[in-house]
């Protein structure tokens, strides 16, 4: 696999925080500042990776109470610690959004954070990621196939039988109707499974509406279909109706099904609170001078927006999970990148200006970890793969995430980093692919 420009660049910048630039550079910087002052999400002093950082939520908020929102959050202005990184390097500023090139992290990147290089170039031939999310993306194929083409990535179309887009009921040709929300996140999902596992076959499953009923259907379609990796980047309120929920949608033994934790900061959340799937929590990823190369810390952004974690309401606990400050099911299991400040590349053109976007929000880590047991190999048949990294807990195999919080809560774990397992972070980021085999 080549190394793409922008891969190219992070790789070879000074690690740590960034230092003074030159004359030139910096007034760029303060002018490219000056223009976003206006940004959806006016986040930008509390982000301590990227203090000038502003994003907009893909996707509103759910009307209804079986509604589920998508987790996709896109940069708009500011400097992402990837840009901050180029800046000192190159003595230039690159545009945060709508960008001819990437502006954030690309697969190297990733593969390198989280120890993926090897089995990312030789496993994953055979296997098939499903993704599901609410309506249809007009765009997905083509726009999956400029991002897999800029990083050198095997073509992944349906010509070569890659690439395979229906709806809940299975039809490739009676699709749902069109969002511009929910695009961004199929686009930012089909990324990420592309960056994790190039070798892996893609099926786009698409729901009619965002009610857990249909997405749940999906879910079901999207496993009678031959997934053994389906990855769910959405999520809402808890409600008693959950526990038929689980039995009705996400108890599938022998595949690995993954939910994005949330980007509310801490609290629980459905579908992430399912005992039979795996809850993937959000941090902040940078570079560092580390043997690993990389480090990482909670992402929390402000007492509002961060990744998701605490305890069900409703839902039982898996036999798996022994933490104490929980009777309920506990949120998360593990983590991958999702700081909107350290975020990642992907490329959109529906409803939007056509470009290069970066992109943050729990809605990257869960499609990251379902590439991630792709890469592992097919789940054994009977079993619960969201059990897998508690087998490898305390072990090489996890990176522990032991600084940073997503809020305040009375039970110290369930919303700050620690040695050993946590709310936000779960177990760790992946480090390979041992933690995620059975």
């Amino acid at each position: 696999m080549r190394t793409p420009p922008s891969d190219r660049t992070n790789r070879t910048a000074p690690r740590g925080r960034w230092h003074r630039v030159g004359s030139a550079a910096a007034a760029t910087i303060a002018l490219l500042f000056a223009g976003f002052g206006t940004a959806a999400h006016a986040n930008a002093a509390a982000s301590p990776t990227s203090p000038n950082v502003t994003w907009t939520r893909a996707c509103a908020v759910p009307g209804k109470a079986d509604e589920m929102a998508c987790k996709a959050l896109r940069v708009t202005g500011g400097l992402t610690a990837f840009q901050k990184a180029r800046a000192e390097k190159d003595g230039i500023a690159p545009k945060a959004a709508n960008a001819a090139t990437p502006s954030g992290y690309g697969p190297g990147d990733l593969q390198s954070a989280y120890g993926l290089t090897s089995a990312a170039a030789s496993n994953g031939s055979g296997e098939t990621i499903a993704i599901v999310d609410a309506y249809n993306d007009p765009n997905a194929e083509a726009d999956l196939a400029t991002y897999r083409s800029y990083y050198g990535l095997p073509a992944c179309t349906t010509a070569n039988g890659c690439f395979k887009k229906v709806s809940q009921t299975g039809s490739s040709t009676s699709l749902p109707s069109s969002n511009t929300g929910w695009a961004e996140e199929i686009s930012l999902d089909l990324d990420m499974a592309s960056a994790i596992c190039p070798n892996c076959n893609i099926l786009l499953v698409e729901a009619r509406s965002a009610t857990m009923a249909n997405l749940g259907t999906a879910v079901n379609e999207a496993v009678a279909l031959g997934a053994k990796y389906v990855s769910n980047s959405y999520g809402g309120s808890e409600s008693s109706a959950d526990s038929s929920y689980d039995s009705s949608y996400f108890k599938h033994p022998g595949v690995a099904i993954t939910v994005s934790a949330g980007d509310s900061g801490y609290g629980a959340e459905y579908p992430a609170a399912s005992q039979y799937v795996t809850a993937v929590g959000g941090t902040a990823l940078s570079r560092s001078s580390t043997s690993r190369g990389w480090t990482e810390t909670v992402w929390k952004t402000s007492s509002t927006e961060g990744t998701g974690s605490g305890c069900s309401a409703y839902d039982t606990k898996p036999s798996w999970q022994t933490d104490t400050g929980c009777s309920k099911r506990t949120i998360s299991d593990v983590a991958a990148v999702a700081d909107p400040a350290t975020g990642v590349s992907v490329y959109d053109s529906y409803g939007i200006t056509a470009g290069w976007y970066t992109f943050g929000g729990t809605s990257a880590s869960s499609p990251i970890i379902a590439g991630v047991y792709a890469l592992a190999g097919t789940p054994s048949s009977g079993s619960y793969p969201a059990k897998f990294p508690y087998n490898a807990a305390g072990t090489s195999a996890l990176n522990d995430v032991t600084s940073g919080n997503n809020g305040s809560c009375t039970t110290t774990y369930l919303c700050t980093a620690q040695s050993g397992y946590d709310g936000p972070t779960g177990w760790g980021t992946p480090e390979g692919v041992t933690a995620f085999t059975g």
